[in-house]
């Protein structure tokens, strides 16, 4: 278990399910006509994703600048989400 943390594929795994979840959100909303639209989607799992990017980052040792623009990334595309759902 130290390995997975220390190698951070712990993150890999959890960026793979992200992948599957966006799949299977994508599989029920085309099925059905309900659940999170699909246009909301990329910018809300990107966001999340630049965040595991960036813990992958520090588990692993990368330079600040690295992890930096992961997390810039992240609040680039947490931003953008936001701006697309707000309620005028």
């Amino acid at each position: 278990m130290d390995e997975l943390f220390a190698t951070g594929h712990v993150v890999d795994l959890i960026l793979g399910g992200i992948v599957l979840e966006a799949a299977l959100l994508v599989l029920y909303a085309r099925n059905t006509g309900r659940g999170v639209a699909i246009a909301d989607l990329p910018a809300n799992l990107l966001s999340g994703a630049c965040l595991l990017l960036a813990l992958r980052g520090a588990l692993v040792g990368a330079s600040p600048t690295w992890i930096g623009l992961s997390l810039s990334a992240s609040l680039v595309t947490h931003l953008a989400d936001l701006r697309r759902r707000w309620r005028r």
